[in-house]
Parts: structure tokens; C-alpha cells; sequence
């Protein structure tokens, strides 16, 4: 009947508009356009500004371009009963700072605070009737993806003004009453008690200029008074934790993130000066590194803060990493460098993994977080699932040894979304709205009372504001809202951890991957950067054995040189960089330091290699680092004609080449060998393989294809049956119309499969090169606007079939796959992912089926049934589907955003298909994945030490790593099983190992000495195991 909700929501607006009284304006500022180069971050303040007058009104015009603005003033009088304040509007700041306008306050020279949309308000206490000299370094922005913007920034306000400190009470509590009121069911007796409060309090203002302020001070008496006698009856508390999600790339480029780091920390360091209850969570070790660099100053500002407890360093990783893409070394070493980091930094030992936004979580972290010593992992973006929710929100995530880690999933409604959406986020605003929408969400309320907001906004950082922190103060008092209690994201893990152990209630295990149902796409994108992230992990950590080998011999170990490449190969595989779903300058800087790294990891490999090879004529040294021997083929650069021969004199089956000789060997596993060329005629091999037009003959198979260049028949002569499925095709290079529903770049939709062609060849097929090992046929594709030439390598000793391709990629929206559909019969297929495998079915009987069309794989991807078997193995693809009984790997998107030329150009990549007897753990699929990975290397001259720095017993382990160890003189040995059964094994080393202790990933010892160089035990299925060496 009063319309008493409208009546409150025009006087709450209206009491927000009135806080402030005005006092001068500030402008014009002295201008001067940015001078930095293109590349280069803003961390300085420059010696002088000078240039023209910057006035009301002017416009900021461009794109990714600075402006300084400096003015010198004398602050005004303080005024009792007011905080002196700036306010300021020199552009728009878009949502999650993903576009638009942000600025840096300087004050006197030093970083002060992030200004824009979202932080208009600067307080200046302490400052009043004193000389100060105010400086703005204003940024245009981005446009946040896709084709490049200009922006047209105005000033439009930049004035001193007087908050009136009770006015400004009176509006958070009003306003936090009235939002209430808009959420509480009508026969909630608080409802009208906090009506009738309110009104009583609001009937005390006199709106007339000359007396509203006196008369809001009587309101905001009044209004507290009546709260103090409402009691708040409510077990359950909503913590909060101030936070920014900034992403390290994604939408602007690496040396933005150090510039958004600087506004961002500035704004928490300012905001914390004024609220002593405020605690900020920052995660990424990377971030404090940049601000270490590049402001010193800010940096000691957060290690006070940290010291005081006010700033929680945590999380776990060096970056909020993608859990797809990474190998399990590489998972390793983001936990091994970020929580050193934040050891050797802070003093603090990291106590969760906090990952709200990564594209889905291999089945590999929990093993991996328990030998981090970490029990706790965080996330959000499960909720953004397609089709189904995971059941719980508090749970056992059990992984795939069996290792459990308590999992939290953060469930902040969207303050404009429905709170019965499944979606939920981890940039939370504060509100009624949310404080409710948190509790109601949490689908365990029987297992804790507790829920958790990070709030503050983010993706492009920004964070808490000091409209979030008074909200805070105010909902708290308010009856039919939880408590709102600032907290630690540690304290309350620990909070959930001491409720799951005394509840006697049911608690959920999931047992298996956590599967994302949404950006299959990051599978594929940019696959220039997944190809080189695949080289430089194998290539680090060929390198850090080699390195090994020489430090066991007394050389020097280049640690610093080796953990500088592993950092940049760490910060690359972040959650919008390794994925493909940034703005093209990401992909450009990544290259240059891709580059960087591998041209650093090469200088040292020469070093290490000319401490362990002696130059010697005709002797070349071959080494792997591969975990399993047996025949491969390597090339040998000699000119001159010849045979060779292995250490024991045996003549070794070779092929002459263009640039030398494919020579056979058994290789070493982990080891070196040397192999002899001697002048004269070569050893003629009977020709076991044999092309004619449309055909082939190996030891292995009959192979037959058609005009198009797909395979139409293949014969296991081994196994006595086909490999492809009657009138069925392999090597059929499939196109597909790829134009998700929303997220370009990210998103690959079920709907893809409904538009389909296939990419046929343009030429007959050509033998490029017989040989009595190796014999290649080429096939030449065109499809539209590009090109594709592959070619078939078959092999007299392998029993793989390698596709080496090349692709000139020009398409618009398509996604290129290859298909083999083959007879085999199967519900399930296994994936090769970080530590272990994988089955996911092969059929969409329900929704959990279906929502899995499109799955990450690493190395393999394999379909069998009982005794027979087909693996599809890759270079540095990831993307596989495998339905019924075809076996697709994704090879190329093409997405127009964010990135326009994202995958556009020149590709080279290899896959492989491999049909094996038996299952595939025991068929050979593990050693050919790795051995098409890491293949043998060869380098002239000879090794001189041939002795093996480790070896084990059975085939059933895979060695991950031989590194030196981060504190200690002795080397590290980490190693999984990887067949998915218990082994006994004997780890030992051919070098006078005085002692070996077992360890945990961070290298901290766990378990009892063996004195000498062998040690024995059992291994678990998938399980890690991590040793010390001691000389």
C-alpha cells in the first residue's frame, strides 16, 4: 500500500548521491603521452612530466596507449565528522577489467592506488592543507579480444569532496537493509522488524541541504540503536577473503599483467590502511616476482602485510595452471617452484591448491597434492558444466593411486544470475544477494555451516573495493543474514577439515577425473604453443639428466640457467595461455620466450655434452632419456659410404639417406652408447618392404588407399585380422563446421559432428623414399584455402605407422580431425594423461557419456578389446574423440576470437597408429608413445662414461625425472608406475651412491635410508615415487 521497498531503494540511491559534499575541482593537469616502447611494462616514475594542459571534458583517445597527468596542489582543510576524498572519472572500466580504462594514482612519486570505474573514490586522510603532488599514469586499454578498438576516454570528473562518515554509515546500512528486505519471505518476522527500523530511521532526515547532514547523523543513530536491539540468530557464517583473479595473459598481454599487478596490490595496500579487519588472498608465485621487479616498494608494503596476517600467500602452483595440457613433471614443478617461492619469500608453507578457474582437473592432482604436503583443493569452474553437476560441493576427490584430498567448490551466485543456476563465480561481489545465494547453493549444509566468498573483481584484476568492505560491516549486524566474517582462505580449509573428521554424517568421494564439460576447444587452439610447451618439457628434462650425469662425474649442475627455462615453460602453461584462448600479442611474446628458453636450454646441453663426449673420428655417441630400450632408428650425419657397427662390433642394419644414415640400435634406457662408421661398402639388406600405386607390403601389415588418400584396407599379418572395420576408412581427414554457441576459441559444441566434409587428395600418392628400414609415401591434400602434405613412413623393425604432416592452415571456423575407424568392438577407451591412464566410454548412454565427446588425452589414446588392440599416438596433440569405433584426434581449429589469426599459417606434426595384440599396457603402446617423444639422440664423438646414472628392475615403471635437488648435493629420481598394477622393484645406479632416501615431490625426506646404490620396494598402481642420491 506505501510502496515501502520503492520508497526505500529511492532513498538509499539518493542518501549515496548526498554523502559527498563538494569542495574544488582539480583540474587541468599537465599531460605527456607514455614514451615506453611497445614491449616494455610501466613500473617507474618518470624524472620529469611535461606537456600540454589536460582539461575537463578533454578526451584520452587510442588503443593500449598511456597518458601521465600531473598536478601539484594543496589539499583542503580537514572538516570534522567528514574524510577528505577525490573523486575521479577519466574513463570506463569495463566488467572483470577485461576492456577499457584503468589508472595508477601517484602520490608524491610513489604508487598510491588503482583508479577507475570501480575505485572512483581516493581518501586522502592525513594528507589535509598539505602540498601534494598528484600523478595518474591512464591506460586506454584493450578491447578485450578479437578486431582491435579504439577507445575514446573523457575526463569527466576529478574533484575533492568531503564524505560525510555518518552519512555514508547510515547508506551501506540502509542499503544493506533494503536488499535484504527484497530476499526475505514475507512471514519472516524479521522482515518487518527490519522494515520498521528503517522507516523509523529515514522519517529522521530532512532532504534540505542546509539540514540534511545533522539530520542524517540523527538517522544513522536512530537506525544502529534499533539494530542493537534485533538479535541475530543464525549458525551458519559466511567467510569471506578479499581477492583479485588476475589472469597472468589472456585478454592483454604478459607486461599488462605487471601493470595491472602494480594497481591492483597498491589498492589492497591502501584499503588496508583504512580497514583493519581486511585480508586479501593473492595467489601465483608469479605475480609477487613481477612486483618484486618491478616495485620494490609496493613489494615490502605486502610482505608487512603478510607478516601481520592481513595477506594470505597461498595456492600452490608457480601459476593457476591448465590441468590438461601439462605432463605430470611439469604439474610437479609449478607445485616445487610456487611453494618454494612462497617459503623462501614469506616464510609461508602453502596449505591448499586454489584453482578457480582452470578448464577441467586431471585424475593425476590428488597424488600429486599429497607428496606437495597440501590436503586442500579449491575450485569453481566445475560449475560451469554443461549437462550434469557434481553432487557435492564438500568432498573426498579421490585420485588415481588412491591419494584423497578434501575439495571445496566456491558457490557465489553471479550477483545479476539466478541463484538457482547452476554457474557460480569466484569474482564475488558482497550483497545480501550473494551472502544468501552462498548458503544456498552449498548442497552440504548437513557436513558444515560454513561457506566461503573470495570477493573482489577479477579475471583482469581490480579486486575489493571500499563499497565491498562496508557492505561487509553492515550485513553482518543484520538479522536474516548469515554471519559475514572476514577470515583467512586457510583458516577456514582448516574449519572444513575439522568438520569432515567429527561429522558422523555421509561424506562424498569421487572417485576419478574432474571432468570440465565445457572448453573442449582448449585441447586444440593454438597449437604452436602446445607443440613447443610438449618439446621444452622433454627437452628440460633430457637436459636436467644429462646434467645429472655430468654432476655425478663432478661437473658443475646449471641450476639457476635450468630453473629459469622451467619457469618460463611454467608461466606459459597458465590458464589462457597453454589452452589457445588469448589475444594474438600473447601468442607473439610467447614465441620470443619459447625461443628464449630453448635457445638458453641448448647453450647448457652443449656444455654438458662437451664434458661427457670426447671428439673421436667416426665414433658417434647415441643417448635417450626415454624409460625403455629396443630397437629404433636414429640418424647418423656421415657422407661418406659405409657401415657401422655398436661397442661389441656388431654390424648395425643402416640406410643410406639424404643427410646420412638411419641406423638401427637398441637403445639404452636412460643411457649412453657409442656406435662405429667404417669406410668401404655397405652390408646389402634384403628389401622387405615394398609400394606400388596404391599399396604397400611391410614385415607387419598390407596396406591399401585410395585416389582420396585415405586408407581403405589394413592387414595385421602378425595378428591375422584387419585393423579397419569392413568398407570402413582410416587416415580420413575429417572437417568439421566449428562455430560454438559462445566462447570461440575455448569451445568445441556437441553439435560440431552435424556439418562434415572430408579433405581428399589433389595428387596421386608419391614414394619419396624406399629403403630396405624405411619407406615414405606422400600424399598431397588441398582443401579450400589450404594445404596438406603427409607422409606415410612405414618401417621394416616398427610396427608403427607414422603420419608426418605438414599443414598450410587457412580456414575460417573448421576443425580438422583424423579418423580411423577400425574393427574393433569396445565400451570403453583408455587416454594416456599425466601419471597414469585413463578409460572414458565410447557411448552416450546418459549425459555423463555424452558430455565427454571430446576429451584430453596426452601421448596415446587407445581402443582394445580382450587380446587385440588400436593406440593412436601423437607428437603434441591433445584433443581426442572416440566413439563406438572410431578413434578421432583433433589436429587444428581455427577460431576468430579472441585470437583472429589464432592457428592461421604453417604446422608440422606427427601421429602415429599403432596396432597392438593384447591390452594396451602390455601391447606396446607406452614405449612407442615414448619413443616417438623422446626419441634417441645422436652427437658426434663418443661418451666416455657409459655408465647408467639410474636403472630399474621391470618395465612397469616410467622414469620422470633425474634432476639435482633444490637444497642438497644429490640428485633427484622420480618415477610412476605406469601400467596400472603393483611391482616389486630394484631402483639402482652403476655410480657409488653412498646412500638413497625416499622423498616427496618438494624433495622433503619421507622415509627410512638404504645405505648403497640399490634400494628395493613395491610401487602401487600409478603411484610416484621420488629418491635422493647421495655420492
Amino acid at each position: 500500500m506505501f510502496f515501502t521497498l520503492d520508497k526505500f531503494q529511492n532513498r538509499v540511491q539518493e542518501l549515496g548521491q548526498r554523502r559527498y559534499l563538494k569542495h574544488s575541482c582539480i583540474a587541468p593537469f599537465t599531460a605527456m603521452e607514455g614514451t615506453l616502447l611497445e614491449d616494455e611494462a610501466y613500473h617507474e616514475f618518470p624524472e620529469k612530466i611535461q606537456g600540454d594542459s589536460f582539461e575537463m571534458n578533454d578526451f584520452f583517445v587510442g588503443r593500449d596507449k598511456y597518458l601521465w597527468l600531473d598536478k601539484e596542489v594543496v589539499m583542503p582543510p580537514a572538516k570534522e565528522g567528514y574524510d577528505l576524498v577525490g573523486l575521479f572519472n577519466f574513463g570506463k572500466t569495463y566488467g572483470g577489467y577485461t576492456k577499457g580504462f584503468e589508472s595508477l594514482l601517484y602520490v608524491n612519486g610513489s604508487p598510491f592506488q588503482g583508479v577507475d570505474t570501480n575505485h572512483n573514490e581516493v581518501l586522502f586522510e592525513g594528507m589535509e592543507e598539505k602540498k601534494v603532488r598528484l600523478t595518474f599514469l591512464l591506460w586506454t586499454g584493450l578491447e578485450g579480444g578479437g578486431e582491435h578498438q579504439t577507445f575514446y576516454h573523457q575526463l569527466k570528473q576529478a574533484e575533492f569532496v568531503y564524505l560525510h562518515k555518518k552519512t555514508d554509515e547510515l547508506y551501506y546500512f540502509a542499503r544493506a537493509i533494503t536488499e535484504t528486505l527484497l530476499l526475505l519471505p514475507d512471514e519472516d518476522e524479521r522482515k518487518e522488524a527490519l522494515k520498521g527500523a528503517l522507516e523509523r530511521a529515514l522519517l529522521c532526515i530532512d532532504w534540505d541541504e542546509d539540514a540534511f547532514f545533522a539530520s542524517a547523523e540523527q538517522a544513522h543513530d536512530v537506525l544502529l540503536a534499533e539494530l542493537d536491539k534485533l538479535e541475530k540468530n543464525t549458525d551458519v557464517t559466511v567467510n569471506v577473503v578479499g581477492h583479485t583473479h588476475i589472469d597472468v595473459a589472456w585478454l592483454w598481454r604478459l607486461k599488462h599483467t605487471r601493470e595491472k599487478a602494480q594497481r591492483s596490490f597498491s589498492t589492497v595496500l591502501r584499503l588496508m590502511e583504512q580497514y583493519d579487519e581486511y585480508i586479501f588472498l593473492q595467489t601465483q608465485p608469479q605475480l609477487y616476482k613481477y612486483i618484486k621487479n618491478d616495485c620494490p616498494q609496493i613489494y615490502e608494503g605486502i610482505r608487512k602485510r603478510i607478516q601481520e596476517g592481513k595477506w594470505e600467500p597461498d595456492g600452490g602452483m608457480w601459476v593457476e595452471a591448465d590441468c590438461n595440457i601439462p605432463s605430470g613433471e611439469a604439474l610437479v614443478r609449478q607445485f616445487l617452484h610456487g611453494t618454494r617461492f612462497f617459503e623462501r619469500e614469506f616464510g609461508k608453507k602453502c596449505e591448499y591448491l586454489w584453482l578457480p578457474d582452470v578448464f577441467g582437473y586431471s585424475w593425476a592432482l590428488p597424488q600429486i597434492l599429497k607428496l606437495c604436503e597440501i590436503d586442500t583443493f579449491m575450485t569453481t569452474k566445475i560449475s560451469w558444466n554443461q549437462y550434469n553437476s557434481i553432487p557435492a560441493d564438500l568432498f573426498k576427490w579421490r585420485g588415481i593411486d588412491g591419494s584423497e584430498v578434501l575439495t571445496y567448490f566456491i558457490e557465489t551466485p553471479d550477483d545479476k544470475a539466478d541463484v538457482n543456476a547452476r554457474f557460480s563465480t569466484y569474482n564475488g561481489i558482497l550483497t545480501p544477494f550473494t551472502i544468501l545465494g552462498s548458503w544456498k547453493k552449498f548442497k552440504n549444509k548437513e557436513l558444515s555451516k560454513d561457506v566461503l566468498i573470495a570477493y573482489g573483481y577479477g579475471d583482469g584484476g581490480g579486486g575489493v573495493t571500499r563499497d565491498m568492505l562496508e557492505m561487509r560491516r553492515a550485513m553482518d549486524r543484520i538479522p536474516g543474514l548469515p554471519h559475514v566474517k572476514t577470515t583467512t582462505a586457510g583458516e577456514f580449509f582448516r574449519k572444513l577439515h575439522k568438520n569432515i573428521e567429527e561429522t558422523d554424517r555421509y561424506v562424498h568421494t569421487w572417485d576419478g577425473e574432474l571432468y570440465l564439460e565445457y572448453h573442449r576447444g582448449t585441447y586444440t587452439s593454438q597449437s604452436y604453443n602446445k607443440k613447443t610447451n610438449r618439446s621444452l618439457e622433454n627437452k628440460l628434462a633430457q637436459l636436467e639428466w644429462l646434467s645429472s650425469a655430468a654432476y655425478a662425474l663432478g661437473e658443475t649442475y646449471e641450476q639457476e640457467k635450468l630453473n629459469d627455462c622451467w619457469e618460463c615453460v611454467l608461466l606459459h602453461q597458465f590458464h589462457d595461455i597453454i589452452p589457445g584462448s588469448s589475444i594474438r600479442e600473447v601468442y607473439e611474446d610467447s614465441h620470443v620466450n619459447y625461443q628464449a628458453a630453448g635457445e638458453c636450454a641448448d647453450e647448457v646441453k652443449e656444455r654438458v655434452l662437451g664434458t661427457l663426449v670426447k671428439e673421436q673420428e667416426n665414433i658417434f655417441g647415441i643417448y635417450s632419456s626415454n624409460s625403455y630400450g629396443g630397437k629404433e632408428l636414429v640418424s647418423v650425419p656421415v657422407a661418406a659410404e659405409g657401415m657401422f657397427t655398436d661397442e661389441k662390433g656388431n654390424v648395425l642394419p643402416s640406410q643410406k639417406e639424404k643427410d646420412g644414415y638411419l641406423v638401427l640400435v637398441d637403445t639404452v634406457p636412460f643411457g649412453f652408447q657409442n656406435i662405429t662408421f667404417h669406410t668401404g661398402k655397405q652390408e646389402e639388406l634384403s628389401e622387405s618392404l615394398a609400394v606400388s600405386e596404391n599399396s604397400a607390403e611391410t614385415p607387419f601389415y598390407s596396406i591399401f588407399w585410395n585416389q582420396d588418400g585415405q586408407l581403405t584396407g589394413l592387414y595385421d599379418k602378425e595378428a591375422g585380422r584387419n585393423v579397419l572395420a569392413e568398407g570402413m576408412l582410416g587416415n580420413v581427414l575429417e572437417v568439421y563446421e566449428d562455430k560454438p554457441v559462445q566462447y570461440d576459441a575455448w569451445d568445441v559444441d556437441i553439435f560440431y559432428t552435424q556439418k562434415k566434409e572430408t579433405v581428399k587428395a589433389d595428387a596421386p600418392a608419391q614414394v619419396i623414399e624406399t629403403g630396405s628400414l624405411r619407406t615414405i609415401v606422400r600424399f598431397h591434400y588441398k582443401y579450400r584455402h589450404s594445404v596438406i602434405i603427409q607422409d606415410m613412413i612405414l618401417y621394416r623393425d616398427l610396427k608403427r605407422i607414422d603420419f608426418r604432416t605438414q599443414a598450410d592452415w587457412h580456414e575460417d571456423h573448421r576443425l580438422l580431425k583424423t579418423a580411423f575407424y577400425t574393427d574393433i568392438r569396445s565400451t570403453k577407451a583408455t587416454y594416456d594423461i599425466q601419471y597414469g591412464h585413463v578409460e572414458r566410454p565410447t557411448h552416450w548412454n546418459n549425459s555423463w557419456d555424452w558430455a565427454r565427446f571430446e576429451v584430453c588425452g596426452h601421448k596415446w589414446a587407445d581402443l582394445s578389446e580382450e587380446g587385440y588392440g588400436v593406440s593412436l599416438l601423437n607428437d603434441c596433440k591433445y584433443g581426442y574423440s572416440i566413439k563406438d569405433n572410431g578413434i578421432k584426434l583433433s589436429l587444428l581449429k581455427s577460431a576468430k576470437y579472441p585470437d583472429t589469426e589464432a592457428d592461421m599459417g604453417s604446422h608440422e606434426f606427427t601421429y602415429s597408429l599403432y596396432p597392438h595384440t593384447g591390452a594396451v599396457v602390455q601391447g606396446g603402446t607406452i614405449e612407442q608413445a615414448n619413443q616417438l617423444n623422446l626419441p634417441a639422440q645422436v652427437v658426434k664423438g663418443g661418451f666416455e662414461e657409459l655408465r647408467r646414472i639410474v636403472r630399474v628392475s621391470t618395465d612397469g615403471v616410467q622414469i620422470d625425472a633425474v634432476k639435482k635437488a633444490e637444497d642438497e648435493e644429490c640428485l633427484i629420481v622420480r618415477m610412476h608406475e605406469c601400467r596400472g598394477g603393483r611391482h616389486e622393484v630394484s631402483l639402482e645406479s652403476d655410480f657409488p651412491v653412498k646412500r638413497i632416501m625416499p622423498c616427496n615431490l618438494l624433495e622433503h625426506d619421507c622415509g627410512e635410508t638404504t645405505e648403497g646404490s640399490r634400494v628395493d620396494f613395491v610401487i602401487k598402481p600409478f603411484e610416484i615415487k621420488t629418491f635422493k642420491f647421495f655420492f
